[in-house]
């Protein structure tokens, strides 16, 4: 397996993951990592993966306030109702 080919297999995998799952991978490797007693190689590899599982989690993250910013608030500031997250209404 090339290098391409595994970064693009692991991308998809964590695609597939839910935000919980992500997270707990990422805290494994940050555990890992900060026992120091990996590999060079190997926790360049796993920091690599980790920015990924990162990036996924934050990107959720991201979606998940937006959804929470279309609350809309009547003119006493406070909530009134939602608007769909897509917008179309």
């Amino acid at each position: 397996m090339d290098e391409a080919n595994g970064s693009a297999q692991q991308a998809d995998d964590i695609t597939q993951m839910s935000f919980e799952e992500a997270l707990r991978a990422l805290e494994a490797i940050v555990t890992q990592l900060e026992r120091g007693d990996v590999p060079l190689d190997d926790s360049i590899s796993l920091y690599e993966r980790g920015e990924q599982l990162r990036a996924a989690c934050q990107k959720r993250l991201d979606a998940a306030q937006a959804r929470i910013e279309k609350i809309v608030t009547g003119a006493d500031g406070k909530p009134g109702g939602t608007v769909p997250l897509d917008g179309d209404n």
